[in-house]
């Protein structure tokens, strides 16, 4: 269905080893309510993709579209809003503002003052950082979003429709983390990130609990459970949270794939190493939301053990897909780092090795989630247009 491209696989030695419990159900439990009760909230659709599982042999394939998510675009709508809340709630309590403050109330404008007082900031490729200054926005607080200087103006300017002040640092995504860190340890204020490292995660995890709710519909709107699932990678937040709720529904009997930029892949190199690692360089793909260096922790600590596999696949077969599916009837608007799985799948799917590795065979049941719409839409516009 795209053209046959280079691309690296590699089935996780480590799969299915017990480790340490990531995200706790009760903490899914209570974003799940608090997301649920938000207003324009609504499952996304799970979409057949009847004509690729005929011609890639399988007996289904259903692809999880995230670009509605509450008018963002985005699967991120879920976890950065959710950790804003969450996080201005507590702060309140801590400084005796109000012991138990709702989103309801904030929404309302109660403790508007107190919580003008309180800034937060995080570095984005784009989707997280516009759920973070859509989450302020909502709750009234302040926001200082960090990107890095190849973040399209596009991406830069849907986030600061939110009202956050827009910060741009020299170098790649990795760098805006840690120029978001500096910046809000010198000034008092709080990050609010997906990714997380030692010292760090608590928040992260509450980002994480939100990307679940995506996970959780998927699998209620599904007659069978899936056998295999492909996912983005990124710093590996999605992916490991997807991994937690395949787990907690059908324990390890669905395969998970990660799929990452070829010139980004720091969970394939982690997974080949042993342990976290960083890749090096200019982390040049056109999946800018995908062009992450340094692996989450608490991401790794579940993806070293939950994932079957993990997949290092080129642009080029990004921009396969978008026109694929942008060419079906009806078209799904996917942007350039949503198909990432997607691609991975298509690619394995022609090669007979590959397949046999994954047990990819005529009564698999493929699970694609894609992770956000036209984020970019001048971009997406030009690279879906006709190049006949």
């Amino acid at each position: 269905m795209i053209p046959a491209r280079p691309y690296r696989l590699l089935i996780n030695r480590r799969h299915g080893t017990p480790g340490v419990v990531v995200l706790p159900e009760g903490g899914f439990r209570r974003a799940r309510a608090e997301i649920e009760s938000w207003p324009g909230h609504a499952p996304t659709p799970l979409r057949p993709l009847d004509e690729v599982a005929h011609a890639t042999r399988v007996a289904a394939v259903h692809y999880k579209d995230e670009g509605g998510r509450f008018g963002l675009g985005s699967f991120k709508a879920l976890g950065g809003a959710y950790a804003v809340a969450k996080l201005l709630v507590g702060e309140l309590a801590r400084r005796g503002v109000a012991a138990h403050a709702t989103t309801k109330e904030l929404e309302a404008g109660a403790h508007r003052d107190a919580a003008r007082g309180i800034t937060v900031t995080c570095a984005t490729d784009g989707n997280h950082g516009r759920s973070v200054a859509w989450g302020a926005q909502r709750f009234g607080c302040r926001c200082v979003i960090f990107v890095h200087e190849t973040v399209s103006q596009g991406r830069r300017d849907a986030i600061a429709r939110y009202g956050a002040e827009i910060r741009v640092v020299p170098g790649t995504y990795d760098d805006a983390v840690r120029e978001a860190a500096r910046t809000a340890e010198r000034e008092g204020w709080f990050v609010v990130s997906d990714t997380s490292y030692p010292g760090y995660t608590e928040i992260p995890r509450d980002v994480m609990q939100g990307y679940r709710v995506m996970a959780e519909e998927a699998l209620d709107a599904l007659d069978q459970p899936p056998t295999h699932a492909f996912v983005p990678g990124g710093v590996g937040g999605v992916a490991a949270a997807v991994s937690v709720q395949l787990r907690a529904r059908h324990g390890d009997r669905v395969k998970l794939v990660v799929a990452e930029p070829e010139k980004a892949a720091c969970l394939l190199a982690s997974a080949e190493a042993g342990e976290a690692v960083s890749v090096p360089g200019e982390l040049d793909t056109l999946m800018a939301g995908l062009a992450c260096g340094e692996p989450s922790l608490l991401a790794w600590q579940e993806l070293e053990r939950g994932a079957a596999a993990f997949m290092a696949v080129p642009d080029a077969s990004a921009v396969d897909c978008m026109r694929l599916l942008a060419r079906r009837d009806p078209p799904v608007v996917a942007g350039e780092s949503a198909v990432a799985g997607l691609a991975a799948f298509l690619l394995v799917a022609e090669d007979p090795l590959s397949r046999a590795m994954l047990g990819l065979d005529a009564d698999s049941r493929v699970l694609v989630f894609g992770t956000e719409g036209a984020t970019d839409p001048e971009l997406y516009a030009r690279l879906t247009a006709s190049d006949d």
